[in-house]
């Protein structure tokens, strides 16, 4: 376990109690992480359902800017919040002893081609099993009624004007394209990863599947993002170095996101 998962010495005087103690502890429970995994996804869903999508229909945009918005409104204040977690302990707002694998062990070289490489592995397999997330989809998932729910990465943004479409991505591209994947990397992987020492070797796994859980919004792409997602999470989890898995799924998130705006504003693509 790095060196960031203790306190720094001059505030082990006055230590965090409760709740908050609880989940700055270096261990969570098994039980308790499952709940801290997935208890983000249910809010997303609640704001999407509540907030999101009536807001959206009624500005006739993509359904696509429901979710996005959905995104923003739970994990901009979860970010707020492991700040806060990090003033409760050193007495100013920081993720210092809460988010770990930060202490950048491995070389800056290792790390742009381990993180090339998962970057590469996730944008490709993930394009590659969508033909899974169709079978996994039309066996178990049809019931689910969200407005553009289905297998296609595209779904949500289909049967909207071009222009629209690429309105819409603009808007949402400094946030979905990489700002929110990157919240997700510092609750999922710098947050809970690490406080799951009892779990060994399975603890990535563990993460991996709960985090795809945690995508409440598309339950059928929960087998392929173990596949597209693992190996960048057992290499943070290895190395305890968050940087690896940022340059993966962030990473990937960009570079799926500029090619897809150059695309349809090139009129290469449409929807």
């Amino acid at each position: 376990m790095d060196t960031a998962m203790r306190p720094p010495a001059d505030t082990q005087g006055a230590q965090p109690k409760g709740f908050v103690a609880k989940l700055l502890a270096d261990r969570h429970s098994v039980p308790f992480s499952i709940a801290l995994h997935l208890v983000p996804g249910a809010a997303i869903v609640a704001v999407y359902a509540f907030i999101g999508a009536p807001m959206v229909r009624a500005m006739n945009f993509p359904i696509f800017l429901a979710w996005a918005i959905a995104l923003a409104v739970v994990l901009f204040p979860l970010q707020l919040f492991l700040l806060w977690l990090g003033k409760k302990q050193t007495g100013r707002f920081t993720m210092k002893g809460v988010v770990h694998y930060r202490d950048k062990p491995v070389s800056r070289r290792k790390v742009l081609w381990l993180g090339a490489a998962c970057l590469v592995w996730m944008t490709v397999v993930s394009l590659s099993l969508t033909p899974l997330d169709n079978i996994v989809y039309d066996w178990f998932f049809t019931w689910v009624d969200y407005q553009g729910a289905g297998p296609a990465g595209t779904a949500y943004l289909q049967g909207y004007p071009q222009e629209l479409v690429l309105t819409t991505l603009l808007i949402c591209a400094p946030f979905t394209g990489f700002t929110l994947p990157l919240l997700e990397e510092y609750y999922f992987r710098g947050f809970l990863l690490p406080r799951l020492p009892q779990l060994g070797k399975w603890a990535p796994f563990f993460n991996t599947f709960f985090f795809s859980v945690y995508h409440f919004w598309a339950p059928w792409t929960v087998l392929s993002k173990l596949v597209f997602l693992y190996p960048g999470v057992w290499l943070a989890w290895k190395k305890q170095d968050i940087r690896i898995s940022i340059a993966m799924h962030p990473g990937s998130a960009l570079l799926m996101t500029v090619v897809g705006v150059i695309a349809l504003a090139s009129g290469a693509t449409s929807l």
